[in-house]
């Protein structure tokens, strides 16, 4: 499967995003996506995955069957449960490590790190059963229950789109109500809330799966398609960029309201998804070459390999975030450049740490499927065989009793 190098470097654009929307203090914070767009970058992460999901479901399952396909997802959610429950601890020891030294941080809840040291096994348990999802990490712990769907959602998706999409829309409609009713630490289900985000995810998804059909049909109606998306790309920039301003800009937000109602990220409120999904078409398709180029460029090569790092891209960019955030407060009232400073460390790091990864543990990995593909491909060459080698045996020879003679019972066909 030929690597989308656009793909690879937006989700790698949106780690860093969130890594320094994390970090308070933070100045290259005031740069980030979610400044100048009423959506942030958690929107355009799990859009992306959600078309990465699509791609790779159609690429196994053209290749080795639905059932392969299937097990590769399941196996999937599994590796993001681990990695929650891993980078849950790692963040809590981490915070743990900071306080020890005095250094105190504000980009995740203090409380993580005394409950790791007064009860670990608890902490853990807690961890892996998802009764608690340590915020900068909570997203992962919705991830999950998406990436587990997928196995049973995407063969009813493939088959019955219109159906899939409208119980979609009713489950979005209704996922306040739904997510309070999920048991959890926070009392009032998950903060990213499942119900609401799943139609971001499996928008991805489709975007993905369908897009042969679709997009001959959308490119001859670009132009209009293209005006809508840029209406609504803009009108939720004019939004993001007015809550920048503060008091400033709340007249101008309460005059906009009547056409977007309330705005609310965590159960995914109609204006940011209708937003984010704008921006994928002019991404796609008007401005693809441009994306392209910043992509292939040297710092677009960063964001590949950062975005290529997947999961241990995503603990890291968390884990550096606590630690650049404790740099950057402690002493208070560092000079700018100081802060700054440290905002370029914190993306070199994820850099650097991405190519680690790249280099000594993604090959490992490959090898590892590799491994399994083999052993597949093998089982079933055997199991081919045997079935040749039935049909090939010859049939048996009946010998009648002598007081029964030529009464054979009748040959049953080989299947």
């Amino acid at each position: 499967m030929k690597r989308m190098i656009s793909l690879d470097a937006l989700r790698g654009y949106a780690l860093v995003c969130i890594m320094l929307d994390h970090m308070p203090a933070s100045i290259l914070r005031e740069v980030t996506l979610a400044n100048f767009v009423v959506f942030d970058a958690a929107e355009l992460f799990v859009l992306l995955s959600g078309f990465l999901i699509g791609i790779v479901w159609l690429n196994v399952e053209e290749k080795q069957g639905r059932g392969v396909a299937r097990r590769r997802f399941v196996r999937r959610a599994f590796e993001v449960w681990r990695a929650l429950v891993i980078g849950g601890v790692l963040l809590a020891l981490l915070s743990a490590i900071l306080l020890a030294f005095e250094m105190r941080h504000t980009a995740v809840w203090n409380q993580y790190a005394i409950w790791v040291l007064e009860n670990p096994l608890g902490y853990v348990g807690t961890l892996m059963t998802m009764w608690m999802q340590p915020n900068l990490l909570d997203v992962l712990a919705v991830y999950v229950l998406l990436i587990a769907s997928t196995p049973l959602l995407v063969p009813v998706m493939l088959r019955w789109p219109l159906v899939f999409a409208i119980c979609s829309v009713t489950l979005w409609w209704f996922a306040p109500t739904l997510n309070a009713m999920i048991p959890n630490q926070r009392g009032s289900g998950f903060l990213f809330n499942p119900f609401g985000w799943q139609m971001l995810f499996f928008t991805g998804v489709a975007m993905s799966l369908f897009r042969k059909q679709f997009m001959p049909v959308l490119l001859r109606y670009r132009l209009a398609v293209t005006l809508a998306a840029w209406a609504m790309f803009l009108f939720g920039a004019v939004l993001g960029t007015a809550v920048q301003f503060g008091q400033a800009g709340l007249p101008l937000r309460n005059a906009l309201r009547p056409l977007y109602g309330h705005i609310d990220k965590w159960p995914l409120d109609g204006t940011r998804y209708l937003a984010i999904v704008a921006a994928s078409w002019l991404v796609a398709v008007p401005l693809a070459r441009i994306i392209e180029r910043i992509a292939a460029s040297r710092p677009g090569e960063a964001m590949q390999q950062i975005g290529r790092g997947g999961l241990w891209s995503f603990i890291a960019c968390v884990l550096l975030s606590i630690l650049g955030d404790a740099l950057q407060i402690n002493p208070a009232d560092q000079p700018v450049l100081q802060r700054l400073a440290v905002d370029l460390w914190v993306v070199m790091a994820l850099w650097g740490l991405a190519i680690v990864w790249l280099e000594y543990g993604a090959p490992r990995q490959k090898a590892r499927k590799a491994a399994r593909a083999a052993k597949a491909l093998q089982a079933k060459a055997a199991k081919a065989a045997k079935a040749a080698n039935a049909l090939q045996a010859p049939a048996e020879t009946c010998v009648p009793e002598p007081s029964k003679a030529g009464q054979c019972p009748p040959v049953q066909a080989r299947t």
